[in-house]
């Protein structure tokens, strides 16, 4: 099993390159890999709660871990609160952890 750590820093508001990491962590995550997505600067514009969504709860029925970075959420002034159940806001701190720990990661 392999750890993978996919970056999201992209919404497109409905186009389909922000479908690529969710896409890749549902494929990598059914493959029986470990796989962390971790949202970060624009990306965690879909984690609100009510927003028009990707389909995060799906990707934890299939065992993705789903993350907002705490500061890109500050910035946009959307607090811990007000995400979907299925994320969960994280420090960045987690990237670095991940990555020493040998997870391949890939940024989009």
């Amino acid at each position: 099993m392999a750890r993978y750590l996919l970056i999201e820093s992209r919404y497109s508001f409905g186009a389909s390159e922000a479908d690529f990491c969710r896409d890749l962590a549902r494929r990598l995550a059914t493959a029986d890999n470990r796989v962390t997505l971790f949202l970060v600067q624009n990306g965690v514009l879909p984690a609100r709660a009510g927003a028009h969504g990707p389909g995060f709860a799906d990707l934890v029925r299939v065992g993705v871990e789903i993350l907002a970075d705490d500061f890109s959420l500050r910035e946009r002034g959307i607090s811990s609160d007000r995400l979907q159940p299925s994320v969960k806001p994280s420090a960045l701190d987690v990237v670095i952890d991940r990555l020493a720990d040998g997870a391949k990661a890939i940024w989009h």
